[in-house]
């Protein structure tokens, strides 16, 4: 669960690849492209840019090097050739890298073309709550403090949040202790100790937050059709608060606004 200051070096340099995918993600037009066509790109450039291991390849049987969840899509929507990106459109792209034997992990929901400000809300909503979940990061504080500020800043808004997936431990696996709520009580769960690495991933959906998984036995969608959105990043407990390892160049954490 704890990480060397050797080990977490190691980190470091897979989230900062890891950043660079997004970073070139966010350079492509997505409108148009087959979800597989996404994978494929992806998987070139982890591979043969950036001489790095897609970690989620393979990983539980999965095929693909990322999921890939549009609109109503909860999280793990599977690549597909049939499966087009369309303008107003928003979709999740969920990518794990490894190197040097430890992994990062890391998701952003991207908006295409001309989308609904009901969508673009929710979305921005979303990205907000991780950071919440991110601010509640420091060495002393609780496990709970995370999930209660993503929840609490989720339901604000009026949105839900999903409890049957959740952020992880991470490192030499892809799935490590401790598991990272997305709901809580402040003050609840075991102490943040410096050196812990973990992932925030909370999934904010516009209705309920019941969710349904399809035949496929991966795609996770929303009961009511309605949209859902995700934002995750790999974080360190460090002294004096929380360091994102996965961090992108224009990235940083937004003033908040009210509900």
């Amino acid at each position: 669960m704890v990480k060397t200051p050797d080990e977490l070096d190691l980190m470091r340099q897979s989230g900062r690849l890891l950043a660079s995918v997004f970073e070139m993600l966010d350079d492509r037009s997505l409108a148009g492209l087959s979800t597989l066509q996404v994978n494929d790109m992806v998987d070139r450039f982890i591979t043969h840019d950036l001489a790095a291991r897609p970690a989620s390849k393979g990983q539980y049987g999965f095929a693909y090097v990322l999921n890939c969840s549009i609109n109503q899509v909860v999280c793990h929507g599977v690549p597909d050739a049939g499966a087009i990106i369309a303008d107003g459109d928003i979709i999740n792209l969920d990518i794990t890298l490894e190197k040097n034997g430890f992994i990062a992990d890391s998701s952003k929901t991207y908006m295409v073309g001309a989308v609904p400000p009901a969508t673009r809300r929710l979305v921005r909503v979303a990205q907000e709550a991780m950071w919440k979940g991110i601010g509640a990061v420091r060495p002393g504080a609780h496990l709970g403090d995370i999930g209660a500020a993503i929840e609490r800043h989720a339901k604000a808004h009026g949105y839900s949040v999903v409890r049957e997936y959740c952020g992880h431990g991470i490192g030499r696996e892809m799935h490590e202790a401790p598991q990272v709520l997305n709901f809580g009580r402040p003050g609840s769960g075991p102490r943040l100790v410096e050196g812990m690495v973990f992932t925030v991933e909370p999934m904010i959906n516009q209705g309920t937050r019941r969710v349904v998984t399809e035949e496929d036995g991966w795609t996770v969608v929303t009961q009511d059709g309605k949209l859902s959105a995700q934002f995750e990043h790999t974080v360190a407990v460090v002294r004096g608060g929380v360091e994102v390892l996965t961090l992108r160049r224009d990235e940083a954490a937004p003033r908040l606004r009210a509900a």
